[in-house]
């Protein structure tokens, strides 16, 4: 496991930025003469927020939710479903060996976002809030379906943690992008080069799970609904609470594959935090409920209003 994460830690030794860096003053913007305030530690709390949600979920899938604690979360806040601890081996009964070694990796991979977020914010990094990953998924089933899914529980075969996972990934490389006009820090290895390389990583997560649900599109969920239907109820629910722009796509697009989700330019979609915030809350201009019961760790006000 420590060699996946080594070779990720892309914020670790030359390309760094130490957390003076990140907390530091006004910077000019794009070296126009004007200063934007800088917010590069309150982006990067906002994201650390959501490492922690897709870390917990991940390394819960694969029985390893211990693991969290050590690079500072906190699994004794992670709500699961009833009866799954997601520790110790007890994670998803995978029936694919291969869907089981991609969520390790995953695991690994949020996992050291986790780790090298807190590093580079160092005493300013916030602790982790409490996590739903139980009944705010069951919750999100049955929105996306209008009833027809109960009880979804991501963690209860292969295909239904690739729905969880679907979720959580576009949002996250949506996030990312909507970020990089923020940040102030544009400087080699700094925090705009650093954001955009998590954020290819999550691309890369992204396209992986697309591929995965696309390859059992036609796979029955209930008599009702196939694959390709739960994901594409999935992305209308993320459309219909991220506000009136129609920024989601599902996996089939005029019958046709759609594993990128981007725009006619192919350029992927901007979230601002605002956005993001409504998705991960499961409700319009809320500040908690969803996967955060008790909201975000830190004050993002400033940056929830832009």
């Amino acid at each position: 496991m420590s060699s996946n994460i080594n070779r990720r830690t892309f914020l670790g030794t030359a390309g760094a930025v130490s957390a003076t860096t990140v907390l530091a003053g006004c910077a000019p913007a794009m070296g126009m003469g004007q200063a934007q305030p800088n917010l590069d530690a309150t982006i990067f709390n906002f994201a650390l927020n959501l490492e922690y949600l897709e870390a917990a979920f991940y390394l819960a899938a694969v029985g390893r939710l211990q693991e969290l604690d050590a690079v500072g979360g906190d699994s004794s806040k992670v709500i699961l479903p009833a009866g799954f601890t997601g520790m110790n081996g007890d994670g998803v009964k995978f029936s694919s060996a291969d869907v089981r070694s991609y969520a390790s990796e995953v695991a690994n991979d949020e996992m050291a976002h986790v780790r090298v977020i807190r590093k580079v914010l160092g005493a300013a990094a916030v602790t982790q809030p409490t996590l739903d990953l139980g009944p705010a998924f069951a919750a999100a089933g049955n929105a996306a379906s209008k009833g027809a899914i109960t009880g979804f529980n991501p963690f209860a075969n292969d295909l239904f943690f690739l729905h969880g996972a679907f979720i959580f990934e576009d949002v996250g490389v949506s996030a990312y992008k909507g970020a990089a006009r923020l940040l102030t820090d544009m400087s080699a290895g700094g925090n705009l080069e650093n954001a955009a390389g998590i954020l290819a990583v999550e691309a890369y997560h992204a396209g992986m799970i697309r591929t995965l649900l696309y390859q059992q599109r036609n796979t029955q969920v209930t008599p009702a609904l196939k694959v390709s239907d739960v994901v594409q109820a999935i992305s209308n629910l993320r459309d219909s609470v991220d506000g009136a722009s129609d920024m989601d796509q599902g996996i089939v697009e005029g019958g046709a594959s759609n594993i990128v989700l981007a725009d006619s330019n192919a350029i992927a979609y901007s979230r601002t935090p605002r956005q993001v915030g409504n998705i991960v809350f499961l409700g319009v201009n809320a500040t908690k409920g969803g996967f955060f019961p008790d909201g975000l760790s830190g004050d993002f006000s400033k940056i929830l209003a832009l």
